[in-house]
Protein backbone atom coordinates (compact mmCIF):
# COMPACT_ATOMS: atom_id res chain seq x y z
CA UNK A 1 0.00 0.00 0.00
CA UNK A 2 1.50 3.28 -0.81
CA UNK A 3 -0.33 6.91 -0.91
CA UNK A 4 1.05 10.35 -1.73
CA UNK A 5 -0.08 13.91 -1.30
CA UNK A 6 1.16 17.18 -1.85
CA UNK A 7 0.74 20.14 -0.19
CA UNK A 8 1.73 23.79 -1.69
CA UNK A 9 3.60 26.26 0.07
CA UNK A 10 1.32 29.36 -1.01
CA UNK A 11 -2.65 29.78 -1.56
CA UNK A 12 -1.57 31.54 -4.73
CA UNK A 13 1.42 32.50 -6.68
CA UNK A 14 2.42 35.88 -8.24
CA UNK A 15 3.94 36.02 -11.67
CA UNK A 16 7.66 34.75 -11.64
CA UNK A 17 7.12 32.87 -8.07
CA UNK A 18 8.52 30.01 -7.68
CA UNK A 19 6.44 27.22 -6.37
CA UNK A 20 7.53 24.72 -3.41
CA UNK A 21 5.40 21.23 -3.07
CA UNK A 22 5.65 19.03 -0.18
CA UNK A 23 5.08 15.47 -1.20
CA UNK A 24 4.29 13.40 1.90
CA UNK A 25 4.46 9.83 0.92
CA UNK A 26 3.27 6.55 2.87
CA UNK A 27 4.51 3.05 1.31
CA UNK A 28 4.66 -0.59 3.01
CA UNK A 29 7.02 -1.67 0.82
CA UNK A 30 10.93 -3.05 1.63
CA UNK A 31 13.50 -0.37 2.87
CA UNK A 32 15.43 1.29 0.22
CA UNK A 33 13.27 0.32 -2.49
CA UNK A 34 14.34 2.53 -5.53
CA UNK A 35 11.06 4.47 -7.41
CA UNK A 36 11.05 7.46 -9.82
CA UNK A 37 8.68 10.73 -9.02
CA UNK A 38 7.14 12.35 -12.08
CA UNK A 39 5.97 16.22 -12.05
CA UNK A 40 4.01 16.17 -14.92
CA UNK A 41 2.88 20.69 -14.70
CA UNK A 42 -0.02 20.83 -17.43
CA UNK A 43 -2.19 23.76 -18.57
CA UNK A 44 -5.81 22.57 -19.87
CA UNK A 45 -4.74 19.43 -21.56
CA UNK A 46 -1.50 20.57 -22.47
CA UNK A 47 2.02 19.71 -20.68
CA UNK A 48 4.31 22.46 -19.62
CA UNK A 49 6.48 20.76 -18.25
CA UNK A 50 7.65 17.10 -16.94
CA UNK A 51 10.64 16.05 -14.05
CA UNK A 52 11.16 12.68 -13.16
CA UNK A 53 13.65 12.27 -10.15
CA UNK A 54 14.77 9.30 -8.78
CA UNK A 55 13.25 8.60 -5.02
CA UNK A 56 14.25 5.86 -2.47
CA UNK A 57 11.01 4.50 -0.25
CA UNK A 58 11.84 4.05 3.27
CA UNK A 59 8.96 1.35 3.65
CA UNK A 60 7.09 4.33 5.64
CA UNK A 61 6.34 7.53 5.81
CA UNK A 62 8.66 10.35 4.30
CA UNK A 63 8.70 14.03 3.08
CA UNK A 64 10.43 15.41 -0.46
CA UNK A 65 10.19 19.18 -1.26
CA UNK A 66 10.32 19.93 -4.85
CA UNK A 67 10.17 23.45 -6.13
CA UNK A 68 9.29 24.69 -9.88
CA UNK A 69 8.68 28.24 -12.05
CA UNK A 70 5.87 28.53 -13.65
CA UNK A 71 5.68 30.53 -16.59
CA UNK A 72 5.18 34.19 -15.72
CA UNK A 73 1.53 34.21 -17.96
CA UNK A 74 -1.18 35.22 -15.39
CA UNK A 75 -4.03 35.04 -14.75
CA UNK A 76 -3.51 31.07 -15.22
CA UNK A 77 -4.76 27.86 -13.56
CA UNK A 78 -2.37 24.69 -13.35
CA UNK A 79 -2.70 20.85 -13.49
CA UNK A 80 0.16 19.85 -11.32
CA UNK A 81 -0.04 15.59 -11.11
CA UNK A 82 2.58 13.47 -9.97
CA UNK A 83 3.20 9.59 -10.67
CA UNK A 84 5.22 7.35 -8.32
CA UNK A 85 6.69 4.48 -10.30
CA UNK A 86 8.74 2.25 -9.53
CA UNK A 87 12.16 1.83 -11.75
CA UNK A 88 10.98 -0.51 -14.10
CA UNK A 89 7.95 1.92 -14.88
CA UNK A 90 4.99 0.11 -12.66
CA UNK A 91 2.80 2.14 -10.97
CA UNK A 92 2.51 2.69 -7.59
CA UNK A 93 0.63 6.19 -6.71
CA UNK A 94 -1.03 9.19 -8.77
CA UNK A 95 -2.14 12.61 -7.21
CA UNK A 96 -3.47 15.30 -8.77
CA UNK A 97 -3.94 18.65 -8.13
CA UNK A 98 -3.67 22.08 -8.86
CA UNK A 99 -2.54 26.18 -8.34
CA UNK A 100 -2.71 29.26 -10.34
CA UNK A 101 -0.44 31.97 -11.12
CA UNK A 102 -2.50 35.41 -10.45
CA UNK A 103 -1.27 39.15 -10.16
CA UNK A 104 -4.05 39.96 -7.77
CA UNK A 105 -6.36 37.81 -5.49
CA UNK A 106 -9.43 39.47 -7.12
CA UNK A 107 -8.83 38.08 -10.51
CA UNK A 108 -10.30 34.32 -9.63
CA UNK A 109 -11.50 35.28 -5.62
CA UNK A 110 -11.49 32.38 -3.32
CA UNK A 111 -12.70 34.09 0.00
CA UNK A 112 -12.80 32.53 2.92
CA UNK A 113 -12.98 34.00 6.68
CA UNK A 114 -12.14 34.10 9.95
CA UNK A 115 -14.25 34.97 13.25
CA UNK A 116 -11.95 34.15 16.08
CA UNK A 117 -9.86 36.49 17.47
CA UNK A 118 -9.33 35.52 21.34
CA UNK A 119 -6.51 36.85 22.72
CA UNK A 120 -3.41 34.36 23.23
CA UNK A 121 -4.50 32.68 19.70
CA UNK A 122 -1.44 30.70 18.77
CA UNK A 123 -2.50 29.01 15.39
CA UNK A 124 -2.35 31.74 12.81
CA UNK A 125 0.42 30.06 10.49
CA UNK A 126 -1.64 26.76 11.09
CA UNK A 127 -5.09 28.21 10.41
CA UNK A 128 -3.40 29.99 7.13
CA UNK A 129 -1.84 26.52 5.75
CA UNK A 130 -4.80 24.78 6.49
CA UNK A 131 -6.78 27.08 4.38
CA UNK A 132 -4.05 27.42 1.43
CA UNK A 133 -5.06 23.57 1.17
CA UNK A 134 -8.40 24.71 -0.22
CA UNK A 135 -6.59 27.80 -2.61
CA UNK A 136 -8.50 30.43 -0.61
CA UNK A 137 -6.80 33.25 -1.54
CA UNK A 138 -8.88 35.93 0.37
CA UNK A 139 -10.01 36.61 4.20
CA UNK A 140 -13.56 38.47 5.38
CA UNK A 141 -12.15 39.00 9.17
CA UNK A 142 -15.63 39.09 10.15
CA UNK A 143 -16.53 41.06 13.58
CA UNK A 144 -13.26 41.80 14.16
CA UNK A 145 -14.02 45.14 15.81
CA UNK A 146 -14.19 47.29 18.87
CA UNK A 147 -17.37 48.56 17.52
CA UNK A 148 -19.59 49.14 14.45
CA UNK A 149 -18.62 53.06 14.64
CA UNK A 150 -14.97 52.76 16.25
CA UNK A 151 -13.22 50.05 14.84
CA UNK A 152 -10.25 50.02 16.42
CA UNK A 153 -9.86 49.73 19.77
CA UNK A 154 -8.55 51.69 22.80
CA UNK A 155 -7.35 49.13 24.93
CA UNK A 156 -5.76 45.42 24.43
CA UNK A 157 -7.07 42.99 24.83
CA UNK A 158 -11.23 44.42 24.48
CA UNK A 159 -14.87 43.11 24.20
CA UNK A 160 -16.90 43.18 21.16
CA UNK A 161 -20.47 44.49 21.19
CA UNK A 162 -21.86 40.99 22.24
CA UNK A 163 -18.89 40.39 25.02
CA UNK A 164 -16.55 38.64 22.93
CA UNK A 165 -13.08 38.89 24.50
CA UNK A 166 -10.54 39.61 21.37
CA UNK A 167 -7.33 41.04 20.94
CA UNK A 168 -5.87 43.31 18.18
CA UNK A 169 -3.10 42.16 18.34
CA UNK A 170 -4.61 38.22 17.78
CA UNK A 171 -6.01 39.77 14.20
CA UNK A 172 -2.44 41.24 13.04
CA UNK A 173 -1.03 37.89 13.99
CA UNK A 174 -3.21 36.50 11.77
CA UNK A 175 -3.27 39.29 8.82
CA UNK A 176 0.82 38.58 8.73
CA UNK A 177 0.07 34.34 8.90
CA UNK A 178 -2.36 35.66 5.85
CA UNK A 179 0.03 37.33 3.68
CA UNK A 180 2.57 34.74 3.96
CA UNK A 181 0.31 32.34 2.42
CA UNK A 182 -0.31 35.36 -0.42
CA UNK A 183 -4.27 35.51 1.42
CA UNK A 184 -5.13 39.17 1.38
CA UNK A 185 -7.16 40.05 4.63
CA UNK A 186 -10.02 42.09 4.71
CA UNK A 187 -11.58 43.88 7.81
CA UNK A 188 -15.56 43.57 7.91
CA UNK A 189 -17.43 46.44 8.50
CA UNK A 190 -21.04 47.45 8.33
CA UNK A 191 -22.05 50.69 6.72
CA UNK A 192 -24.48 52.16 8.52
CA UNK A 193 -24.66 50.55 11.91
CA UNK A 194 -23.83 52.40 15.56
CA UNK A 195 -23.94 51.43 18.91
CA UNK A 196 -26.88 52.92 20.73
CA UNK A 197 -25.24 55.04 22.86
CA UNK A 198 -23.31 56.62 19.46
CA UNK A 199 -26.78 57.22 18.11
CA UNK A 200 -27.84 59.06 21.78
CA UNK A 201 -24.92 61.39 21.12
CA UNK A 202 -25.30 62.01 17.46
CA UNK A 203 -29.01 61.18 16.88
CA UNK A 204 -29.48 63.71 14.05
CA UNK A 205 -27.11 61.20 12.09
CA UNK A 206 -29.80 58.43 12.16
CA UNK A 207 -31.87 56.75 9.97
CA UNK A 208 -35.81 57.26 10.94
CA UNK A 209 -38.92 55.10 9.95
CA UNK A 210 -41.91 56.84 8.42
CA UNK A 211 -43.30 57.64 11.98
CA UNK A 212 -40.34 59.17 13.40
CA UNK A 213 -38.98 56.70 15.16
CA UNK A 214 -35.49 55.55 14.50
CA UNK A 215 -34.22 52.60 12.62
CA UNK A 216 -33.32 49.66 15.00
CA UNK A 217 -31.54 46.54 13.90
CA UNK A 218 -32.20 43.65 16.48
CA UNK A 219 -33.73 44.30 19.45
CA UNK A 220 -32.40 47.62 20.16
CA UNK A 221 -28.97 46.41 19.26
CA UNK A 222 -27.80 48.59 16.74
CA UNK A 223 -29.30 51.70 15.06
CA UNK A 224 -29.10 52.75 11.41
CA UNK A 225 -26.74 55.88 10.55
CA UNK A 226 -27.19 58.00 6.95
CA UNK A 227 -24.95 57.10 4.86
CA UNK A 228 -25.51 59.66 1.82
CA UNK A 229 -22.45 60.85 0.43
CA UNK A 230 -21.34 64.03 2.23
CA UNK A 231 -23.30 63.24 5.76
CA UNK A 232 -21.92 63.45 8.38
CA UNK A 233 -21.76 59.67 9.57
CA UNK A 234 -20.24 59.14 6.22
CA UNK A 235 -17.43 61.59 6.57
CA UNK A 236 -17.00 59.50 10.08
CA UNK A 237 -17.08 56.42 8.47
CA UNK A 238 -14.59 56.87 6.33
CA UNK A 239 -12.35 58.66 8.51
CA UNK A 240 -12.63 55.45 10.67
CA UNK A 241 -11.54 52.95 7.08
CA UNK A 242 -8.43 55.20 7.04
CA UNK A 243 -7.38 55.15 10.61
CA UNK A 244 -7.96 51.06 10.27
CA UNK A 245 -5.45 50.92 7.17
CA UNK A 246 -3.33 53.37 8.67
CA UNK A 247 -2.57 51.16 11.23
CA UNK A 248 -2.53 47.71 10.59
CA UNK A 249 -1.89 45.62 7.21
CA UNK A 250 -5.09 44.68 6.36
CA UNK A 251 -5.50 44.66 2.48
CA UNK A 252 -9.41 46.41 2.04
CA UNK A 253 -12.38 46.94 2.98
CA UNK A 254 -15.55 44.70 3.26
CA UNK A 255 -18.29 46.37 3.57
CA UNK A 256 -21.42 44.81 4.83
CA UNK A 257 -25.10 45.89 5.14
CA UNK A 258 -28.40 44.04 6.47
CA UNK A 259 -30.74 44.18 3.14
CA UNK A 260 -33.58 46.90 4.82
CA UNK A 261 -34.56 49.41 4.90
CA UNK A 262 -34.64 49.98 1.24
CA UNK A 263 -36.26 53.67 1.53
CA UNK A 264 -35.97 55.43 4.68
CA UNK A 265 -36.14 59.13 6.23
CA UNK A 266 -33.46 61.43 8.11
CA UNK A 267 -33.93 63.39 11.00
CA UNK A 268 -35.33 66.67 9.13
CA UNK A 269 -38.29 63.81 7.34
CA UNK A 270 -37.04 64.02 4.07
CA UNK A 271 -37.29 60.39 2.30
CA UNK A 272 -34.51 59.02 0.44
CA UNK A 273 -33.81 55.69 -1.50
CA UNK A 274 -30.77 53.81 -0.32
CA UNK A 275 -29.60 51.89 -3.29
CA UNK A 276 -27.74 54.96 -5.17
CA UNK A 277 -26.62 56.61 -1.41
CA UNK A 278 -24.66 52.62 -1.14
CA UNK A 279 -22.98 53.08 -4.65
CA UNK A 280 -21.46 56.12 -3.89
CA UNK A 281 -20.41 54.87 -0.49
CA UNK A 282 -18.41 52.13 -2.39
CA UNK A 283 -17.34 54.35 -4.97
CA UNK A 284 -16.08 56.57 -1.97
CA UNK A 285 -14.57 53.93 0.46
CA UNK A 286 -12.14 52.91 -3.17
CA UNK A 287 -10.87 56.30 -2.96
CA UNK A 288 -9.93 56.08 0.83
CA UNK A 289 -8.46 52.51 0.21
CA UNK A 290 -6.27 53.41 -3.26
CA UNK A 291 -4.78 56.35 -0.80
CA UNK A 292 -3.45 53.44 1.53
CA UNK A 293 -2.92 50.54 -0.84
CA UNK A 294 -1.81 50.57 -4.17
CA UNK A 295 -3.07 46.92 -4.53
CA UNK A 296 -5.78 46.94 -2.07
CA UNK A 297 -10.07 45.83 -2.83
CA UNK A 298 -13.55 46.62 -1.84
CA UNK A 299 -16.11 44.54 -1.63
CA UNK A 300 -19.43 45.35 -0.67
CA UNK A 301 -22.65 42.76 0.25
CA UNK A 302 -25.46 42.93 -1.65
CA UNK A 303 -27.88 40.99 0.68
CA UNK A 304 -30.81 39.31 -1.19
CA UNK A 305 -29.38 40.43 -4.61
CA UNK A 306 -30.11 44.29 -3.10
CA UNK A 307 -28.93 46.68 -4.56
CA UNK A 308 -27.43 45.12 -7.40
CA UNK A 309 -28.43 47.37 -10.29
CA UNK A 310 -26.58 50.43 -8.67
CA UNK A 311 -23.83 48.71 -6.57
CA UNK A 312 -22.47 45.91 -9.38
CA UNK A 313 -20.66 48.66 -11.62
CA UNK A 314 -19.66 50.68 -8.67
CA UNK A 315 -16.17 50.56 -7.44
CA UNK A 316 -16.05 47.30 -5.80
CA UNK A 317 -13.30 44.51 -6.87
CA UNK A 318 -15.45 41.83 -7.02
CA UNK A 319 -19.74 41.42 -6.84
CA UNK A 320 -20.86 39.74 -3.39
CA UNK A 321 -24.09 38.17 -3.12
CA UNK A 322 -25.72 37.16 0.23
CA UNK A 323 -28.14 34.97 -0.51
CA UNK A 324 -31.68 34.34 0.35
CA UNK A 325 -35.38 33.84 -0.13
CA UNK A 326 -36.76 33.81 -3.07
CA UNK A 327 -33.47 32.47 -4.37
CA UNK A 328 -33.75 29.24 -2.94
CA UNK A 329 -33.42 27.46 -6.09
CA UNK A 330 -30.52 25.68 -7.10
CA UNK A 331 -30.95 27.46 -10.42
CA UNK A 332 -30.89 30.21 -8.82
CA UNK A 333 -27.19 29.89 -7.72
CA UNK A 334 -26.27 30.09 -11.45
CA UNK A 335 -28.54 32.99 -12.34
CA UNK A 336 -27.35 35.35 -9.53
CA UNK A 337 -23.96 34.55 -10.88
CA UNK A 338 -24.53 35.31 -14.69
CA UNK A 339 -26.53 38.40 -14.03
CA UNK A 340 -23.94 40.02 -11.80
CA UNK A 341 -21.43 39.11 -14.30
CA UNK A 342 -23.48 41.61 -16.81
CA UNK A 343 -24.13 44.01 -14.26
CA UNK A 344 -20.62 44.41 -12.93
CA UNK A 345 -19.27 44.61 -16.86
CA UNK A 346 -17.69 41.44 -15.90
CA UNK A 347 -16.15 41.66 -11.99
CA UNK A 348 -15.83 38.36 -10.18
CA UNK A 349 -18.58 36.78 -8.30
CA UNK A 350 -18.55 35.79 -4.77
CA UNK A 351 -21.96 34.20 -2.74
CA UNK A 352 -22.56 33.95 0.53
CA UNK A 353 -25.26 30.66 0.41
CA UNK A 354 -25.00 29.60 4.23
CA UNK A 355 -25.63 25.35 4.64
CA UNK A 356 -25.22 22.62 7.19
CA UNK A 357 -22.74 20.65 6.25
CA UNK A 358 -24.50 17.57 7.73
CA UNK A 359 -26.41 18.08 3.97
CA UNK A 360 -23.39 16.99 2.48
CA UNK A 361 -25.19 16.33 -1.04
CA UNK A 362 -26.34 20.18 -0.87
CA UNK A 363 -23.03 21.51 -0.56
CA UNK A 364 -21.47 19.70 -2.87
CA UNK A 365 -23.70 20.46 -5.58
CA UNK A 366 -24.06 24.03 -4.64
CA UNK A 367 -20.38 24.01 -5.17
CA UNK A 368 -20.56 22.64 -8.33
CA UNK A 369 -23.12 24.95 -9.65
CA UNK A 370 -21.03 28.04 -8.37
CA UNK A 371 -17.63 26.77 -9.77
CA UNK A 372 -19.30 25.90 -12.74
CA UNK A 373 -20.95 29.02 -13.53
CA UNK A 374 -18.00 31.25 -12.46
CA UNK A 375 -18.26 32.12 -9.46
CA UNK A 376 -16.99 31.89 -6.15
CA UNK A 377 -18.50 30.51 -2.71
CA UNK A 378 -17.45 32.02 0.66
CA UNK A 379 -17.82 29.01 2.96
CA UNK A 380 -14.68 28.06 4.47
CA UNK A 381 -12.91 29.40 7.32
CA UNK A 382 -10.61 28.25 10.87
CA UNK A 383 -10.18 24.66 10.99
CA UNK A 384 -11.54 24.35 7.80
CA UNK A 385 -14.98 25.00 9.20
CA UNK A 386 -18.21 25.87 7.07
CA UNK A 387 -20.51 28.47 6.87
CA UNK A 388 -23.84 27.59 8.35
CA UNK A 389 -25.26 30.64 9.31
CA UNK A 390 -24.81 34.39 8.45
CA UNK A 391 -23.38 34.51 12.32
CA UNK A 392 -19.67 33.08 11.09
CA UNK A 393 -18.70 32.26 15.02
CA UNK A 394 -21.65 29.32 14.64
CA UNK A 395 -19.68 27.61 11.74
CA UNK A 396 -19.56 23.78 11.57
CA UNK A 397 -17.31 21.16 11.24
CA UNK A 398 -17.16 18.94 8.04
CA UNK A 399 -16.89 15.06 8.03
CA UNK A 400 -13.93 14.11 6.93
CA UNK A 401 -15.34 12.76 3.68
CA UNK A 402 -17.12 16.26 2.57
CA UNK A 403 -13.54 17.88 3.40
CA UNK A 404 -12.28 15.70 0.80
CA UNK A 405 -14.65 16.46 -1.46
CA UNK A 406 -14.54 20.03 -1.08
CA UNK A 407 -10.68 20.21 -1.08
CA UNK A 408 -11.53 18.23 -4.47
CA UNK A 409 -13.84 20.77 -6.11
CA UNK A 410 -11.42 23.69 -5.09
CA UNK A 411 -8.47 21.91 -6.87
CA UNK A 412 -11.16 21.62 -9.84
CA UNK A 413 -12.12 25.08 -10.14
CA UNK A 414 -8.60 26.37 -9.97
CA UNK A 415 -7.14 24.06 -12.50
CA UNK A 416 -10.05 24.89 -14.95
CA UNK A 417 -10.32 28.30 -13.83
CA UNK A 418 -9.33 28.94 -18.00
CA UNK A 419 -12.96 27.53 -19.54
CA UNK A 420 -15.30 28.01 -16.44
CA UNK A 421 -14.11 30.55 -14.43
CA UNK A 422 -14.87 34.32 -14.15
CA UNK A 423 -12.87 35.17 -17.28
CA UNK A 424 -14.96 33.18 -19.10
CA UNK A 425 -18.69 34.23 -20.73
CA UNK A 426 -21.61 32.39 -19.96
CA UNK A 427 -23.09 30.71 -22.89
CA UNK A 428 -25.52 28.27 -21.58
CA UNK A 429 -28.81 29.82 -23.14
CA UNK A 430 -27.15 29.28 -26.61
CA UNK A 431 -26.59 25.56 -26.16
CA UNK A 432 -28.94 24.33 -23.40
CA UNK A 433 -31.69 23.52 -25.97
CA UNK A 434 -29.14 21.89 -27.69
CA UNK A 435 -27.64 19.45 -25.66
CA UNK A 436 -29.40 15.91 -24.97
CA UNK A 437 -28.22 13.65 -21.97
CA UNK A 438 -29.14 9.89 -22.83
CA UNK A 439 -31.81 11.01 -25.03
CA UNK A 440 -33.07 13.53 -22.76
CA UNK A 441 -33.92 17.14 -23.62
CA UNK A 442 -32.22 19.77 -21.11
CA UNK A 443 -34.52 22.21 -21.69
CA UNK A 444 -34.75 24.45 -19.45
CA UNK A 445 -38.27 23.79 -18.20
CA UNK A 446 -37.91 20.19 -18.00
CA UNK A 447 -34.73 20.51 -16.16
CA UNK A 448 -36.00 18.83 -12.39
CA UNK A 449 -34.46 15.83 -11.58
CA UNK A 450 -32.31 15.89 -14.83
CA UNK A 451 -28.83 16.59 -16.17
CA UNK A 452 -28.20 20.32 -16.39
CA UNK A 453 -25.97 21.77 -18.43
CA UNK A 454 -23.92 25.17 -18.09
CA UNK A 455 -21.80 26.18 -20.45
CA UNK A 456 -18.99 28.63 -20.48
CA UNK A 457 -17.46 30.00 -23.44
CA UNK A 458 -14.15 31.86 -24.75
CA UNK A 459 -12.84 32.14 -28.63
CA UNK A 460 -10.91 28.86 -28.44
CA UNK A 461 -13.15 26.65 -26.00
CA UNK A 462 -16.58 25.87 -25.09
CA UNK A 463 -16.75 24.22 -21.65
CA UNK A 464 -19.83 21.78 -20.75
CA UNK A 465 -20.61 21.59 -17.28
CA UNK A 466 -23.20 18.88 -16.60
CA UNK A 467 -24.69 19.12 -13.03
CA UNK A 468 -26.67 15.74 -11.91
CA UNK A 469 -30.17 16.46 -10.70
CA UNK A 470 -31.74 13.12 -11.34
CA UNK A 471 -33.16 11.82 -8.44
CA UNK A 472 -32.73 14.56 -6.47
CA UNK A 473 -36.22 14.95 -5.28
CA UNK A 474 -36.52 19.18 -5.57
CA UNK A 475 -34.36 21.90 -6.62
CA UNK A 476 -34.07 24.20 -3.83
CA UNK A 477 -30.27 24.16 -2.14
CA UNK A 478 -32.14 25.65 1.48
CA UNK A 479 -33.93 21.99 1.94
CA UNK A 480 -31.95 18.73 2.48
CA UNK A 481 -30.88 16.71 -0.52
CA UNK A 482 -31.15 13.28 1.32
CA UNK A 483 -29.25 11.13 -1.08
CA UNK A 484 -26.98 11.52 -3.68
CA UNK A 485 -27.93 11.92 -7.25
CA UNK A 486 -28.79 8.71 -9.08
CA UNK A 487 -25.61 7.82 -10.40
CA UNK A 488 -25.13 7.45 -14.40
CA UNK A 489 -23.37 4.57 -15.84
CA UNK A 490 -21.80 5.06 -19.82
CA UNK A 491 -24.13 8.01 -20.78
CA UNK A 492 -24.17 9.22 -24.59
CA UNK A 493 -23.99 13.65 -24.75
CA UNK A 494 -25.60 14.64 -28.11
CA UNK A 495 -24.64 18.78 -28.76
CA UNK A 496 -26.56 19.92 -32.23
CA UNK A 497 -26.02 22.68 -34.64
CA UNK A 498 -22.50 22.99 -34.22
CA UNK A 499 -20.58 25.03 -36.81
CA UNK A 500 -17.01 24.99 -36.46
CA UNK A 501 -14.59 22.15 -36.47
CA UNK A 502 -13.89 20.25 -33.68
CA UNK A 503 -9.88 19.67 -32.64
CA UNK A 504 -10.43 17.59 -29.60
CA UNK A 505 -13.07 16.72 -26.79
CA UNK A 506 -12.33 15.64 -23.16
CA UNK A 507 -13.51 15.55 -19.97
CA UNK A 508 -12.98 15.89 -16.17
CA UNK A 509 -14.49 15.47 -13.09
CA UNK A 510 -14.29 16.54 -9.54
CA UNK A 511 -15.75 13.22 -8.63
CA UNK A 512 -13.33 11.09 -7.87
CA UNK A 513 -9.30 11.27 -7.20
CA UNK A 514 -8.35 12.20 -10.47
CA UNK A 515 -8.81 15.32 -12.13
CA UNK A 516 -6.67 15.19 -14.73
CA UNK A 517 -8.49 15.42 -18.48
CA UNK A 518 -9.36 12.70 -20.29
CA UNK A 519 -9.66 12.54 -24.18
CA UNK A 520 -12.94 11.56 -25.19
CA UNK A 521 -13.68 9.34 -28.67
CA UNK A 522 -16.17 11.52 -30.44
CA UNK A 523 -18.02 11.55 -33.85
CA UNK A 524 -19.36 14.51 -35.94
CA UNK A 525 -21.97 14.19 -38.03
CA UNK A 526 -24.58 16.06 -39.51
CA UNK A 527 -23.55 19.09 -37.60
CA UNK A 528 -23.86 17.32 -34.20
CA UNK A 529 -20.96 15.89 -31.93
CA UNK A 530 -21.66 12.94 -29.99
CA UNK A 531 -19.90 11.51 -27.46
CA UNK A 532 -20.05 8.86 -24.67
CA UNK A 533 -19.17 9.77 -20.86
CA UNK A 534 -18.33 6.60 -18.84
CA UNK A 535 -20.29 7.88 -16.02
CA UNK A 536 -21.59 11.05 -14.10
CA UNK A 537 -21.56 11.32 -10.12
CA UNK A 538 -22.42 15.17 -9.37
CA UNK A 539 -20.11 17.13 -12.21
CA UNK A 540 -18.75 16.35 -15.33
CA UNK A 541 -16.60 18.65 -17.35
CA UNK A 542 -16.68 18.55 -20.99
CA UNK A 543 -14.19 20.75 -22.21
CA UNK A 544 -14.87 21.23 -26.38
CA UNK A 545 -11.46 22.91 -28.15
CA UNK A 546 -12.18 24.13 -31.25
CA UNK A 547 -9.81 23.97 -34.31
CA UNK A 548 -7.86 27.44 -35.49
CA UNK A 549 -10.12 29.36 -38.31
Amino acid sequence: MLSLYISFDCAIYHPGQPVTLTVQLSSQVPQDTPAHLRTTLRHLNRDVDDVTQPVTLTGGDQTLSLTLTPPPTAPRGYGLDLALETADGRALARHTTAFDVLNHWTEAPRYGFLSDFAPGRDDAPATMRTLARYHINALQFYDWMYRHEQLLPEEEPYLDPLDRRLSLDTVKALIDAAHAENMAAMPYAAVYAASIPFYEEHPEWALYEANGDVHYFGENFLVYMDPRPGSPWTRHLLGQFEDVLSHTDFDGIHLDQYGAPKVAYDAQGQRFDLAQPLAHLIDATQEVVQGQRDDGAVVFNAVTNWPIEAVAPAAQDIVYIEVWDPYVGFEDLHTLIVQAQALGQGKPVVLAAYIDPAWEHNVRLMDAIIFASGGGHIELGEQAALLADPYFPKHRPMSPALAEAVRGLYDFAVRYQDVIGPRTQNATPAYARRITVDGASSNPSQRKNKVWPIVRERDDFTAISLINLRDVGQVRWDQEVPAAPARLGPTTVRLAQVEREVAAVWLATPDGNDIAPQPLAHEFQNATLTFTMPSLAYWNLIIIEWAAD
